[in-house]
């Protein structure tokens, strides 16, 4: 189950792909995720990140806090470290028996919980992160999954549910 879990996320983030990304894109996918939770009636911390830690997107509607804002920072960490999803991460490094200790962090910097994605560019690589907070971990990376095939207009993007 694990090996189709990997296989999965590892096929999603092959498909989401930008051509190009910067503080405009950044501002424009930032809001369309916000119409996206509200359309579907959900309150989510949405924060769009460089990997040089500048902010070019935030929004924490009412209903998260800064509880959410500590988990999208450590969510961010993890994939600027691991240059992978943090759920990728999880599993990768369940199935590997490893922790984040055996990477040279901590569960006080990085956390391997769903809800922080690479941005990445065609012929750059990771450029930085997307994270959300509010949902169970699973359903904060699908949110995200599906607003960036949406987003994105990616086609046969497999999803976890």
């Amino acid at each position: 189950m694990k090996k189709q879990i990997i296989e999965i996320l590892q096929k999603q983030e092959e498909l989401l792909w930008f051509d190009a990304f910067d503080g405009d894109t950044a501002w424009d996918l930032g809001c369309f995720m916000v119409r996206q939770a509200k359309e579907q009636g959900i309150r989510i911390a949405v924060c769009i990140r460089l990997n040089n830690g500048c902010r070019l997107f935030q929004y924490v509607p009412v209903g998260t806090g800064i509880s959410n804002q500590s988990w999208m920072e450590r969510k961010y960490e993890t994939v600027k470290r691991m240059e992978r999803s943090s759920l990728l991460s999880r599993y990768v490094l369940e199935s590997k028996e490893q922790t984040l200790a055996d990477h040279g962090t901590s569960e006080a910097e990085c956390t391997l919980y769903g809800g922080g994605f690479p941005i990445r560019v065609r012929g750059v690589g990771v450029i930085g992160v997307l994270t959300v907070s509010a949902l169970p971990h699973e359903e904060d990376h699908e949110f995200i999954v599906g607003c960036l095939e949406k987003y994105l207009k990616a086609e046969n993007v497999p999803h976890l549910f």
